[in-house]
Protein backbone atom coordinates (compact mmCIF):
# COMPACT_ATOMS: atom_id res chain seq x y z
CA UNK A 1 0.00 0.00 0.00
CA UNK A 2 1.27 3.46 -0.85
CA UNK A 3 1.60 6.01 1.96
CA UNK A 4 -0.96 8.29 0.27
CA UNK A 5 -3.44 5.40 -0.05
CA UNK A 6 -3.13 4.59 3.64
CA UNK A 7 -3.65 8.23 4.61
CA UNK A 8 -6.62 8.77 2.27
CA UNK A 9 -8.30 5.59 3.48
CA UNK A 10 -7.90 6.71 7.10
CA UNK A 11 -9.51 10.06 6.31
CA UNK A 12 -12.40 8.40 4.45
CA UNK A 13 -13.04 6.08 7.40
CA UNK A 14 -12.81 9.01 9.82
CA UNK A 15 -15.49 10.85 7.87
CA UNK A 16 -17.74 7.79 7.92
CA UNK A 17 -17.90 7.94 11.72
CA UNK A 18 -17.79 11.72 12.12
CA UNK A 19 -20.56 13.01 14.45
CA UNK A 20 -21.44 15.57 11.76
CA UNK A 21 -22.08 12.88 9.17
CA UNK A 22 -20.10 11.68 6.18
CA UNK A 23 -19.28 15.05 4.67
CA UNK A 24 -16.07 16.46 3.24
CA UNK A 25 -14.57 17.56 6.54
CA UNK A 26 -10.87 18.37 6.81
CA UNK A 27 -8.97 16.93 9.79
CA UNK A 28 -6.27 19.48 10.55
CA UNK A 29 -4.82 17.20 13.26
CA UNK A 30 -4.02 14.32 10.89
CA UNK A 31 -1.46 14.39 8.10
CA UNK A 32 1.57 12.89 6.41
CA UNK A 33 4.15 14.86 8.37
CA UNK A 34 7.15 13.61 6.42
CA UNK A 35 7.70 11.19 3.55
CA UNK A 36 6.89 10.65 -0.10
CA UNK A 37 3.20 9.94 -0.78
CA UNK A 38 4.36 7.24 -3.21
CA UNK A 39 6.42 5.36 -0.60
CA UNK A 40 5.39 1.71 -0.22
CA UNK A 41 4.19 0.81 3.27
CA UNK A 42 4.04 -2.68 4.74
CA UNK A 43 5.65 -2.50 8.20
CA UNK A 44 4.63 0.25 10.65
CA UNK A 45 5.61 1.35 14.14
CA UNK A 46 2.41 2.64 15.80
CA UNK A 47 2.27 4.58 19.07
CA UNK A 48 -0.06 6.87 20.94
CA UNK A 49 2.69 9.49 21.29
CA UNK A 50 5.65 9.58 18.94
CA UNK A 51 8.46 11.91 19.89
CA UNK A 52 12.22 11.97 19.40
CA UNK A 53 12.87 8.79 21.41
CA UNK A 54 10.35 6.74 19.45
CA UNK A 55 11.75 7.99 16.13
CA UNK A 56 15.26 6.95 17.17
CA UNK A 57 13.85 3.54 18.09
CA UNK A 58 12.15 3.39 14.68
CA UNK A 59 15.43 4.18 12.93
CA UNK A 60 17.12 1.37 14.85
CA UNK A 61 14.34 -1.05 13.92
CA UNK A 62 14.60 0.01 10.28
CA UNK A 63 18.29 -0.88 10.31
CA UNK A 64 17.85 -4.26 12.01
CA UNK A 65 14.53 -5.63 10.77
CA UNK A 66 13.07 -3.16 8.30
CA UNK A 67 10.43 -0.47 8.78
CA UNK A 68 8.48 1.71 6.35
CA UNK A 69 6.47 4.19 8.43
CA UNK A 70 5.85 5.57 11.91
CA UNK A 71 2.30 6.50 12.94
CA UNK A 72 1.52 8.67 15.94
CA UNK A 73 -2.00 9.02 17.24
CA UNK A 74 -1.46 12.38 18.90
CA UNK A 75 -0.61 15.21 16.52
CA UNK A 76 2.86 16.61 16.01
CA UNK A 77 4.22 19.38 13.82
CA UNK A 78 1.72 21.69 12.15
CA UNK A 79 -1.11 19.29 13.03
CA UNK A 80 -0.48 20.05 16.71
CA UNK A 81 -0.38 23.78 16.01
CA UNK A 82 -3.80 23.50 14.31
CA UNK A 83 -5.37 21.05 16.76
CA UNK A 84 -7.95 23.64 17.81
CA UNK A 85 -9.49 23.64 14.30
CA UNK A 86 -11.02 20.17 14.73
CA UNK A 87 -12.85 21.29 17.87
CA UNK A 88 -15.64 22.53 15.60
CA UNK A 89 -17.08 19.01 15.76
CA UNK A 90 -17.94 19.68 19.40
CA UNK A 91 -20.51 22.27 18.36
CA UNK A 92 -22.47 19.54 16.59
CA UNK A 93 -22.02 17.19 19.54
CA UNK A 94 -23.58 19.75 21.91
CA UNK A 95 -26.38 20.48 19.46
CA UNK A 96 -27.14 16.74 19.26
CA UNK A 97 -28.39 16.79 22.88
CA UNK A 98 -30.52 19.88 22.36
CA UNK A 99 -28.19 22.78 23.20
CA UNK A 100 -29.07 25.79 21.05
CA UNK A 101 -26.67 26.32 18.09
CA UNK A 102 -25.73 29.86 19.14
CA UNK A 103 -24.93 28.72 22.69
CA UNK A 104 -22.95 25.70 21.48
CA UNK A 105 -20.99 27.85 19.04
CA UNK A 106 -20.09 30.43 21.67
CA UNK A 107 -18.98 27.78 24.19
CA UNK A 108 -16.69 26.04 21.72
CA UNK A 109 -15.28 29.20 20.13
CA UNK A 110 -14.16 30.39 23.56
CA UNK A 111 -12.54 27.02 24.28
CA UNK A 112 -10.89 26.92 20.83
CA UNK A 113 -9.29 30.30 21.50
CA UNK A 114 -8.01 29.03 24.86
CA UNK A 115 -6.47 25.93 23.25
CA UNK A 116 -4.91 28.03 20.48
CA UNK A 117 -3.25 30.30 23.05
CA UNK A 118 -1.97 27.28 24.96
CA UNK A 119 -0.44 25.68 21.86
CA UNK A 120 1.05 28.80 20.31
CA UNK A 121 4.41 28.72 22.22
CA UNK A 122 4.96 24.96 21.74
CA UNK A 123 8.01 23.83 19.73
CA UNK A 124 5.69 21.80 17.53
CA UNK A 125 8.13 21.04 14.65
CA UNK A 126 10.72 19.39 16.90
CA UNK A 127 9.69 15.77 16.25
CA UNK A 128 9.01 16.32 12.55
CA UNK A 129 12.51 17.73 12.16
CA UNK A 130 13.95 14.50 13.55
CA UNK A 131 11.88 12.44 11.09
CA UNK A 132 13.20 14.64 8.26
CA UNK A 133 16.84 14.27 9.35
CA UNK A 134 16.42 10.49 9.65
CA UNK A 135 14.51 10.42 6.34
CA UNK A 136 11.80 8.42 8.11
CA UNK A 137 8.18 8.55 6.87
CA UNK A 138 5.99 9.90 9.65
CA UNK A 139 2.21 10.30 9.93
CA UNK A 140 -0.32 11.19 12.62
CA UNK A 141 -3.96 10.06 12.73
CA UNK A 142 -5.92 11.73 15.51
CA UNK A 143 -9.57 12.67 14.94
CA UNK A 144 -10.22 9.84 12.41
CA UNK A 145 -9.32 7.36 15.18
CA UNK A 146 -11.17 9.28 17.91
CA UNK A 147 -14.29 9.33 15.72
CA UNK A 148 -14.20 5.54 15.66
CA UNK A 149 -13.88 5.29 19.45
CA UNK A 150 -16.68 7.81 20.00
CA UNK A 151 -19.09 6.17 17.55
CA UNK A 152 -18.37 2.69 18.86
CA UNK A 153 -18.78 3.55 22.56
CA UNK A 154 -22.01 5.45 21.87
CA UNK A 155 -23.46 2.50 19.96
CA UNK A 156 -22.21 -0.01 22.52
CA UNK A 157 -23.88 1.86 25.40
CA UNK A 158 -27.06 2.45 23.44
CA UNK A 159 -27.37 -1.25 22.65
CA UNK A 160 -26.67 -2.37 26.23
CA UNK A 161 -28.79 0.33 27.96
CA UNK A 162 -26.96 0.47 31.29
CA UNK A 163 -29.04 1.62 34.27
CA UNK A 164 -26.27 1.98 36.86
CA UNK A 165 -22.75 3.34 36.56
CA UNK A 166 -21.25 -0.02 37.49
CA UNK A 167 -22.88 -1.45 34.35
CA UNK A 168 -21.00 1.06 32.19
CA UNK A 169 -17.75 -0.07 33.81
CA UNK A 170 -18.63 -3.72 33.09
CA UNK A 171 -19.51 -2.97 29.44
CA UNK A 172 -16.24 -1.12 28.84
CA UNK A 173 -14.20 -3.71 30.72
CA UNK A 174 -15.33 -6.42 28.30
CA UNK A 175 -13.29 -4.78 25.53
CA UNK A 176 -9.67 -5.94 25.12
CA UNK A 177 -8.27 -2.39 25.19
CA UNK A 178 -9.81 -1.73 28.61
CA UNK A 179 -8.91 -5.19 29.91
CA UNK A 180 -5.31 -4.43 29.00
CA UNK A 181 -5.58 -1.05 30.74
CA UNK A 182 -6.78 -2.78 33.90
CA UNK A 183 -3.55 -4.82 33.98
CA UNK A 184 -1.63 -1.54 33.96
CA UNK A 185 -3.74 0.13 36.68
CA UNK A 186 -5.54 2.39 34.21
CA UNK A 187 -8.97 0.73 34.14
CA UNK A 188 -12.21 2.65 33.46
CA UNK A 189 -13.42 4.25 36.67
CA UNK A 190 -16.18 6.33 38.18
CA UNK A 191 -14.88 9.72 39.32
CA UNK A 192 -18.25 11.32 40.10
CA UNK A 193 -21.16 9.27 41.37
CA UNK A 194 -21.06 5.75 42.79
CA UNK A 195 -21.49 2.28 41.27
CA UNK A 196 -25.24 2.27 41.98
CA UNK A 197 -25.89 5.79 40.67
CA UNK A 198 -28.59 5.99 38.03
CA UNK A 199 -27.16 6.52 34.53
CA UNK A 200 -29.96 8.38 32.75
CA UNK A 201 -29.09 10.21 29.53
CA UNK A 202 -25.45 9.69 28.47
CA UNK A 203 -23.14 12.14 26.72
CA UNK A 204 -20.03 10.49 25.22
CA UNK A 205 -17.11 12.92 24.91
CA UNK A 206 -14.37 11.10 23.01
CA UNK A 207 -13.67 13.15 19.90
CA UNK A 208 -13.24 16.76 18.90
CA UNK A 209 -9.50 17.32 19.35
CA UNK A 210 -9.31 17.87 23.10
CA UNK A 211 -11.52 18.50 26.12
CA UNK A 212 -14.47 20.78 25.44
CA UNK A 213 -15.77 23.86 27.16
CA UNK A 214 -15.65 23.93 30.95
CA UNK A 215 -18.85 25.96 30.86
CA UNK A 216 -20.79 23.37 28.83
CA UNK A 217 -21.63 21.01 31.69
CA UNK A 218 -24.46 23.08 33.14
CA UNK A 219 -25.99 23.34 29.67
CA UNK A 220 -25.74 19.56 29.27
CA UNK A 221 -27.44 19.02 32.63
CA UNK A 222 -30.26 21.40 31.68
CA UNK A 223 -30.88 19.31 28.56
CA UNK A 224 -31.30 16.15 30.62
CA UNK A 225 -27.82 14.67 30.45
CA UNK A 226 -27.14 12.71 33.62
CA UNK A 227 -23.85 10.91 32.87
CA UNK A 228 -20.68 11.95 31.06
CA UNK A 229 -18.45 9.23 29.58
CA UNK A 230 -15.08 10.69 28.68
CA UNK A 231 -11.54 9.62 27.84
CA UNK A 232 -10.10 11.92 30.51
CA UNK A 233 -10.98 14.99 32.56
CA UNK A 234 -8.66 17.79 33.74
CA UNK A 235 -8.90 19.13 37.28
CA UNK A 236 -10.42 22.38 35.97
CA UNK A 237 -13.07 20.43 34.07
CA UNK A 238 -13.61 18.17 37.08
CA UNK A 239 -14.43 21.12 39.33
CA UNK A 240 -16.92 22.51 36.82
CA UNK A 241 -18.66 19.20 36.13
CA UNK A 242 -18.93 18.52 39.88
CA UNK A 243 -20.91 21.74 40.28
CA UNK A 244 -23.28 20.55 37.54
CA UNK A 245 -24.17 17.40 39.53
CA UNK A 246 -23.35 15.01 36.69
CA UNK A 247 -22.02 11.46 36.98
CA UNK A 248 -18.66 10.99 35.28
CA UNK A 249 -17.10 7.77 34.00
CA UNK A 250 -13.52 8.16 32.76
CA UNK A 251 -12.92 5.33 30.32
CA UNK A 252 -9.19 5.99 30.12
CA UNK A 253 -7.15 8.16 27.79
CA UNK A 254 -4.56 5.82 26.29
CA UNK A 255 -6.91 2.82 26.24
CA UNK A 256 -9.63 4.81 24.45
CA UNK A 257 -7.10 6.16 21.97
CA UNK A 258 -5.94 2.58 21.42
CA UNK A 259 -9.52 1.44 20.79
CA UNK A 260 -10.02 4.14 18.17
CA UNK A 261 -6.73 3.35 16.44
CA UNK A 262 -7.49 -0.37 16.42
CA UNK A 263 -10.89 0.15 14.83
CA UNK A 264 -9.36 2.50 12.27
CA UNK A 265 -6.57 0.02 11.47
CA UNK A 266 -9.18 -2.75 11.10
CA UNK A 267 -10.80 -0.67 8.36
CA UNK A 268 -7.50 0.13 6.65
CA UNK A 269 -6.43 -3.51 6.73
CA UNK A 270 -9.55 -4.61 4.89
CA UNK A 271 -7.66 -3.46 1.79
CA UNK A 272 -4.23 -4.85 2.64
CA UNK A 273 -2.75 -6.54 5.70
CA UNK A 274 0.01 -4.58 7.39
CA UNK A 275 2.69 -5.59 9.90
CA UNK A 276 2.22 -3.52 13.05
CA UNK A 277 4.80 -2.99 15.80
CA UNK A 278 3.32 -1.68 19.06
CA UNK A 279 4.93 1.11 21.07
CA UNK A 280 4.19 4.14 23.25
CA UNK A 281 1.12 2.73 24.99
CA UNK A 282 -0.51 1.24 21.88
CA UNK A 283 -1.52 -2.43 21.73
CA UNK A 284 -2.91 -3.92 18.53
CA UNK A 285 -6.18 -5.82 18.95
CA UNK A 286 -7.92 -6.90 15.76
CA UNK A 287 -11.70 -6.74 16.12
CA UNK A 288 -12.28 -8.49 12.77
CA UNK A 289 -15.51 -6.65 12.06
CA UNK A 290 -17.15 -8.02 15.20
CA UNK A 291 -17.26 -4.72 17.08
CA UNK A 292 -21.02 -4.83 17.65
CA UNK A 293 -21.35 -8.55 18.23
CA UNK A 294 -22.39 -10.28 21.44
CA UNK A 295 -18.78 -11.30 22.18
CA UNK A 296 -18.29 -7.89 23.83
CA UNK A 297 -21.40 -7.96 26.02
CA UNK A 298 -21.83 -9.53 29.44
Amino acid sequence: MKLSELYNQAIRLGRRYDPRGNRHWRYSDSAILYGSPDAEVRKILVGIDIEVGELLLADKLRQTQGLDLVISHHPEGWTLAHLYDVMQVQVDMLESVGIEPAVAHQLIEERKAEVQRKLSPVNHMRTVDVARILNLPFMCLHTPADNHASFFIQRLLKKNRPNRLEEIINILSALPEYREARKNYAAPRIILGNPRSYVGKIFVEMTGGTEGSKQAFKSLAKKGVRTLVSMHLSEEHFRQVKESDLNVVVAGHISSDTLGLNLLLDGIEKKERLEIINCSGFRRFNHDGRIYSGKYFR
